[in-house]
């Protein structure tokens, strides 16, 4: 199947806790590809990252005693011109599938990748193919 793998951390809402996880990745030469970070409450927050080696990173992560969820994410390109965004938004309203949370890849150059949080993943990944939208699968963690 052609997703991503996402890692969930749920954080205190302190200063210094996301710069923690940053420490740990770089330390052990794992790079942050895309990101989105929100407070749940005033106590916790959630953190979901995709990063260049997932397994490795959630190795190292919870041998820091840091507790993980992964998930599989669609990362799909986008047109890059006002109205990119909502091709992609309309074919999944189109297809009544629910966009559960969307953040972007950082440092792709040219191209806008998304990360796509959805319930339907092979639902989704058919309406992409068949729009001739771009998915990233492992290749992403090279780019």
């Amino acid at each position: 199947m052609k997703t991503v793998k996402q890692i969930e951390l749920r954080l205190n809402n302190v200063p210094g806790q996301l710069s923690a996880v940053s420490d740990i990745l770089s330390d052990n030469r794992i790079g942050i590809i895309a990101c989105c970070c929100a407070t749940t409450h005033e106590e916790k927050g959630l953190f979901y990252f995709v990063v260049n080696d997932p397994d490795k990173a959630m190795n190292v992560l919870k041998s820091a005693g840091y507790k993980i969820k992964t998930k599989q994410v669609i990362a799909c390109e986008i047109p890059n011109h006002p109205g990119g965004m909502n091709i992609v938004l309309k074919l999944l309203k189109n297809a009544d599938i629910n966009l559960d949370y969307i953040y972007p890849c950082m440092g792709t150059g040219d191209i806008t990748v998304v990360i796509l949080g959805v319930g339907t993943i092979k639902k989704t990944l058919k309406i992409m193919k068949d729009n001739w939208i771009k998915v990233w699968s492992e290749d992403l963690y090279h780019i």
